[in-house]
């Protein structure tokens, strides 16, 4: 056996197909991307991607998050053809169920990104992220 390997003891009642032979240790470096990934996930914990799902859906979501989540920040995020929708969810969700609560736009930023389509043609899809705080 190695130094990365340890023997998993089946308990009492188990055989040995019941549980894992042996398991690799994390290294270092496997917990440091576990970290890693840790935080990413919390960071995007307050960002709503805008798809085909509808309208109100979003909205719910946008509104969730600062009144149920407790979010002082909301992301709304879109590419392509849903960049329209997500102006959209902000406005209603601002306008109409958050009236109280003074939700401003703090940032909107704009980007493209690179793809390339099935028959491999290049192609450059637009992204907005619209930054929404708690006034």
């Amino acid at each position: 056996m190695t130094e990365e390997q340890k023997t998993v003891q089946p308990e009492e009642g188990q055989t040995p197909e019941d549980t894992e032979e042996t398991k690799p240790l994390a290294s270092e470096e496997d917990l440091e991307k576990k970290s890693e990934k840790k935080i990413s996930k919390t960071d995007k914990d307050n960002t709503i991607f805008i798809g085909i799902k509808p309208f109100m859906n979003y909205v719910t979501g946008v509104v969730m998050q600062f009144q149920n989540k407790g979010q002082n920040e909301v992301i709304v995020s879109a590419r392509g053809k849903f960049i329209s929708k997500a102006v959209d969810v902000v406005e209603v969700s601002r306008r109409t169920f958050l009236k109280e609560e003074n939700i401003q736009v703090k940032d909107i930023k704009i980007s493209s990104e690179a793809f390339e389509n099935k028959e491999g043609k290049r192609i450059n899809v637009s992204a907005i992220e619209i930054v929404l705080v708690k006034g």
